[in-house]
């Protein structure tokens, strides 16, 4: 069994699966809803195919949802590039990719000086073992694709979860993300594994009750985590 988690838990809704032409109704609807973060997907068609949003729409959803907890999963091909033009359009917290760079702890430096957390993400056939002692302990928070990046609505690859118990064992303080395919009949291993910020995309917003969809994913982390 994993250390105790230090932790709270965060619910953060996959903004990639909204009405993108109700873009900030939607992203208000889910904080209403009891979600604590907002997961911002943002592609450049380098690092993965797709292109999703940028600054401009974070900026947009920062000013509409005063305080918004911006989670900004940064799937681009240079990390360092963004930092300063998301934090200008109010991101909370930087999540770039390992597998993009050769050198993350100074991005995570520039992250901090912009006042944000600093995430460092691993895609699916990446071992925990790339995000070293030394990288983990300088981010805030750790996220584990249990999807290959690029696209919602793919299947949860279940190989995937022994890598969160893995970093939960070395990084027993850190906030640990789970990303992909993720609801109430995956989000049970994933809890017990040691994460505790939830991704949620299609299980949340296709829901007929989103409401009752993220109480329910919450009180699966909480209940691990009394049993850690």
């Amino acid at each position: 069994m994993p250390p105790a988690i230090i932790s709270p838990s965060q619910l953060s809704p996959s903004v990639l699966a909204s009405d993108f032409g109700q873009l900030t109704a939607e992203c208000k609807r889910m904080i209403d809803g009891g979600a604590t973060y907002l997961h911002m997907d943002v592609m450049d068609g380098h690092f993965v195919d797709n292109i999703t949003m940028g600054p401009p729409v974070l900026a947009s959803v920062s000013k509409a949802i005063p305080g918004i907890f911006m989670d900004c999963h940064m799937m681009v091909a240079k990390p360092e590039k963004w930092v300063n033009a998301v934090a200008d359009a109010g991101g909370s917290l930087y999540c770039f990719h390992i597998e993009a760079t050769d050198d993350p702890l100074p991005i995570i430096a520039s992250i901090h000086a912009r006042n944000m957390k600093a995430g460092v993400a691993i895609s699916p056939d990446t071992p925990s073992t790339a995000i070293t002692d030394e990288i983990g302990h300088a981010a805030d928070m750790l996220l584990v694709m249990t999807v290959y990046p690029g696209r919602g609505g793919q299947k949860f690859l279940d190989r995937c979860v022994p890598k969160v118990a893995e970093l939960r064992a070395r990084f027993p303080e850190k906030d640990i993300e789970v990303d992909g395919g993720v609801g109430p009949s995956t989000v049970h291993a994933c809890a017990h594994a040691g994460s505790n910020v939830i991704v949620a995309g299609t299980a949340i917003f296709n829901a007929a009750d989103p409401n009752q969809v993220i109480a329910q994913l919450t009180a699966t982390v909480n209940e691990a985590q009394r049993q850690s």
